[in-house]
């Protein structure tokens, strides 16, 4: 690492340290370099765990951070930005990690600019695991060639600059995002539906026929996969991109759709996950929340 580059970076702030904060100090070696906060009790150990400088609250953390990256839930992303442009140093840069919908990014670098604080779009864009530092990231902002330099630094491999416009990054993401999270939520209609009348492995088969680069099964058994662990924290992420659809004067019929259907299989608890599409779906079908005579359709 150059030496400027190492000054620059000797001291970073997580603020959230769930499973993208903690897999990404694991895979650097941050440890000491790094502070975190995060409001959960439980994360506390893992900091210790890495060598991370636990804090009891984003002031804390901030204090004598260069760089900042937000990795919150996506409901509480603006609301943390708006708390940290008040807290972060002018020096430092602020990066906005999180899945949330381009006027939502461009709402918070009002704050920052209101605070002369300096604020960057940063998109990731594919599963931190097994990626680890070698996610792909998508930078916009006016500081977004400082931001490359010091994520870099810290070990981050694949860093893109997308433009110099808060928000264009997590566009990309988040118009990407219709299409990857709604095949996910359709695959999971369209399976429960040939589970209940015993068709999947023709309906699977039949659609094989066309899919050379990963079988159907295959593909069914991953997206119930990614719905089981990540359904609720997807399902906030699509709220937003059904936010951006409405910004830009569409109707996000099927969007709109996706975000319940992560929402329902997120909430099952089924996490790990059972081996093979067929156990999954027993497994949702199964669920009290499923059953024909659930309350679910009451107040």
């Amino acid at each position: 690492m150059p030496a400027m580059t190492q000054a620059r970076t000797k001291f970073a702030c997580l603020i959230g340290f769930g499973e993208a904060g903690s897999t990404f100090a694991r895979a650097g070696s941050w440890g000491p370099r790094a502070a975190a906060f995060d409001i959960a009790p439980p994360r506390r150990a893992v900091m210790e765990e890495l060598g991370v400088t636990p804090c009891a609250s984003a002031e804390e953390a901030l204090t004598g951070a260069s760089l900042v990256l937000s990795l919150v839930t996506a409901d509480q992303a603006l609301e943390v930005a708006r708390t940290c442009a008040a807290l972060i140093s002018p020096d430092a840069l602020f990066c906005d990690m999180n899945s949330v919908a381009p006027g939502t990014k461009r709402a918070a670098a009002e704050a920052f600019a209101a605070a002369g604080k300096r604020y960057v779009d940063v998109a990731i864009m594919a599963p931190v695991n097994p990626a680890r530092l070698g996610v792909p990231l998508n930078i916009s902002g006016p500081d977004a060639a400082e931001a490359k330099d010091l994520l870099t630094g810290m070990g981050f491999a694949k860093t893109r600059i997308v433009g110099d416009t808060i928000g264009r990054a997590s566009a990309i993401k988040l118009v990407r995002s219709v299409m990857v999270k709604g095949l996910e939520a359709l695959t999971a209609e369209m399976m429960l539906a040939a589970h209940a009348e015993g068709v999947a492995e023709d309906v699977l088969a039949s659609l094989d026929a066309s899919e050379k680069t990963i079988t159907w099964p295959e593909r069914a058994d991953y997206n119930l996969d990614r719905m089981m662990i990540h359904g609720r924290r997807r399902s906030a992420e699509m709220a937003e991109a059904a936010a951006m659809l409405r910004d830009l004067g569409i109707d996000p019929l099927m969007t709109q759709g996706t975000v319940a259907r992560h929402q329902d299989i997120g909430e099952l608890g089924l996490n790990p996950p059972p081996a093979g599409y067929a156990a999954k779906l027993d497994a949702i079908t199964a669920s009290p929340k499923n059953h024909p005579n659930s309350n679910k359709g009451e107040s």
